[in-house]
């Protein structure tokens, strides 16, 4: 069974920085390519962060500069570090992983964990 549980969520202020991490487990975690998403009420969840089992990065330009994703394959966790918090960060963010067996492409959700950015 397939489970990404999120923690680190909270409020945070302007400025200020908070981490999230996720648990992977029940995926072979070192070539799933990991994501944080995340998603504001009545709008499209949104890409965050990607990083691939060679750990390249992407990231969405609001973010670009103060969002770091990190993994660590020993311990099937990847994190996001988030700086220079601002309000618009306020958001659900959720953990994605992407599997590629074979020919078979499994996509994987977390729970979501809050974060609000109070200014």
């Amino acid at each position: 069974q397939v489970q990404l549980v999120e923690s680190g969520g909270g409020l945070g202020q302007a400025g200020g920085s908070l981490r999230l991490s996720c648990a992977a487990s029940g995926i072979t975690f070192s070539r799933s390519n990991m994501a944080w998403y995340r998603q504001v009420p009545g709008k499209q969840r949104e890409m965050v962060a990607v990083i691939s089992p060679a750990a390249i990065t992407n990231y969405v330009d609001s973010v670009k500069g103060r969002f770091a994703i990190t993994r660590d394959n020993a311990m099937n966790t990847v994190s996001l570090q988030m700086s220079s918090l601002k309000p618009e960060d306020t958001a659900v963010y959720y953990c994605n992983a992407v599997v590629r067996e074979n020919s078979t492409v499994s996509t994987y959700w977390g729970q979501g964990t809050q974060v609000t950015v109070t200014s």
